[in-house]
Order: structure tokens, then sequence, then C-alpha cells
């Protein structure tokens, strides 16, 4: 909430994840930034899969927006990363918003 109050809607995506990330670092959580997920299909393993934009703590997924609106693909997506990832949750952030609470999804990947 303290970087969307600060920083406002309207900036890029990688503006907020650097504040983001520097808060979460700052209050003692573990992350790493833009984390490469490989994509496993049988035998088949692709490198150049997905980036995860924020794994906090190894378990919690977090994918930044600054769209005007969200919609069903970015929540499909960010179960997709759950699912190749292993983890059961994850927050869709979308910072393009007026009140950040409106902008707060989590989504709970209940295959494992």
């Amino acid at each position: 909430m303290r970087v969307h109050t600060t920083l406002g809607p309207g900036l890029l995506e990688s503006a907020y994840e650097a504040c983001l990330a520097y808060e979460l670092t700052k209050a003692g959580l573990t992350l790493e930034r833009q984390k490469k997920l490989p994509i496993i299909y049988g035998e088949l393993r692709l490198e150049e899969g997905y980036r995860i934009d924020l794994l906090v703590d190894g378990c919690v997924v977090v994918e930044l927006k600054a769209q005007a609106r969200l919609d069903e693909v970015h929540s499909a997506q960010l179960l997709s990363y759950l699912r190749l990832s292993g983890c059961e949750i994850g927050l869709l952030i979308n910072f393009h918003v007026p009140h950040l609470r409106d902008g707060i999804r989590r989504v709970i990947n209940t295959r494992k």
C-alpha cells in the first residue's frame, strides 16, 4: 500500500516492482525478482518459458500490472505461474487504480 500511496497510478510496472521489492526486503522478507520459470513438457524443458515478477519467501507468486483494468486472462496467467512453480498462493496486483485495494486479487492453486 505504501508504494501505491507514494507513487500513485500511471507508472510502468518495472517502477512498482523495484519499489515493492525494496519495501518487502526492508520488511525482512526474502524475494527473487524476475525469477525464470521454465516450462516442462514431457521430457522437454523450455528454459525461456516465463518470468515471475516477484517470488516472496519462496512460496508466494506476485504478478504486477499497471493496466486500465484486469481481465480474466491476467488471473489465468497467474494461475499458470502457480501451477508451473508448484506454489499455492499468488497475488495479482494492479497499480493503475485510484485505490490499491481495488487492484488486488488473490489466486489459489488448488491443483498441486
